[in-house]
């Protein structure tokens, strides 16, 4: 895989000043002119819950809840 260079080089690129800078009214390169630019995604995780941490969690908010129920109910009577 080749690799592009990011950084122009001043005196071959048009446009740009000693030091890198771009003269008023001149438009600066755009970032699809830098193909390579981001890293590499070699991993895209799935989206969504899984069933295990999900149920695991629903269980966990009815036994919250079923507690608070009951000493509500316990404090009535």
């Amino acid at each position: 895989m080749s690799h592009v260079n990011p950084d122009p080089e001043p005196e071959r690129t048009t446009g740009l000043e000693p030091g890198g800078g771009v003269p008023p009214g001149e438009t600066p390169p755009a970032e699809s002119s830098l193909p390579e630019a981001g890293p590499r995604e070699t991993h895209n995780p799935p989206k969504g819950w899984a069933k295990a941490p999900l149920t695991l969690i629903l269980v966990l908010v009815v036994l919250v809840a079923a507690f608070f129920l009951a000493y509500a109910l316990i404090m009535i009577f």
